[in-house]
């Protein structure tokens, strides 16, 4: 996890699960033809978002957790030289496992 990196609100900063490489039938995929990665792994979550009469929502997803969001979610940054994803909680569709 990016030492010093916290996300607000309900902001979650993923790592995103390249897809294979090489097709079921053995044939190598270069990058530039794969699709755009639809899995991650939650590095660090923000505390919640909040409730109208001011109350803290925490968050369902947890550090570790492995998720599914949308192909186009989320804003695509650059952490200690690797490629992250900042995202809200609600861009994920659900939690692996």
């Amino acid at each position: 996890m990016p030492s010093k990196f916290r996300p607000l609100g309900d902001r979650i900063l993923v790592e995103p699960i390249s897809a294979e490489t090489k097709s079921k039938g053995g044939i190598i995929i270069p990058e530039t033809a794969g699709e755009k990665p639809t899995r991650g792994k939650v590095l660090a979550v923000g505390p919640g978002s909040r409730a109208e009469d001011g109350r803290l929502m925490k968050l369902d997803v947890k550090v570790g957790d492995v998720v599914l969001y949308g192909k186009w979610s989320g804003t695509e940054v650059k952490l200690d030289g690797k490629d992250r994803v900042i995202m809200k909680e609600s861009d994920i569709f659900g939690i692996e496992g």
